[in-house]
């Protein structure tokens, strides 16, 4: 009974440091709201836009189709007809995506395309992704009409003369005796 109440105390205090311990680790964000450990980014398949599915289309060779959307991410041997194109990207400060799209082929030639209905433009991928704040207001890189009625006018330039050239400054013998 002795040994049972002297080991008690180290019972409780070990359980209560594993139960810290999980405590510290609940969050995948952070530890401690303190540190902020780095997070790999993993960017997988091809990026399959609105604007190059478009571009497929029914009848096209394999060769035409792997020059518009890429090599694709999956190829099977056992359905040799089908190509799967699917991109996945993880990157911290922006939601992780995952998008896909399926080319159907009867022999050498495109049957199908199934792509799912959220592909983005390439103008939408890009914001997408995109980690950097962009400021509010952008500035204005163009000069209004007023604007360049104000600017003075350029100086005159004088033209150019005409020179003849000069023949050499030195003659160099024959290279040849």
């Amino acid at each position: 009974m002795h040994r049972l109440v002297s080991r008690l105390p180290a019972a409780l205090l070990a359980a209560c440091s594993l139960a810290g311990c999980a405590s510290l680790q609940s969050s995948d964000q952070n530890l401690l709201g303190l540190i902020t450990p780095y997070r790999i980014e993993v960017v997988q398949g091809n990026v399959v836009t609105r604007e190059q599915a478009a571009q497929v289309q029914p009848g096209m060779t394999r060769a035409q189709v792997r020059d518009i959307l890429g090599s694709p991410l999956l190829t099977d041997i056992f359905h040799a007809d089908r190509w799967d194109y699917v991109f996945t990207i993880r990157r911290s400060g922006a939601e992780p995506q995952r998008r896909g799209l399926t080319a159907f082929f009867d022999g050498e030639r495109l049957q199908r395309l199934d792509a799912s209905d959220d592909l983005p433009s390439e103008q939408e991928f890009v914001s997408s992704i995109s980690t950097a704040k962009v400021p509010s207001k952008l500035p204005v890189l163009e000069l209004t009409p007023e604007q360049r009625r104000a600017l003075p006018a350029p100086a005159p330039t004088e033209p150019a003369v005409a020179t003849t050239p000069a023949g050499p400054a030195r003659a160099y013998p024959p290279l040849e005796p």
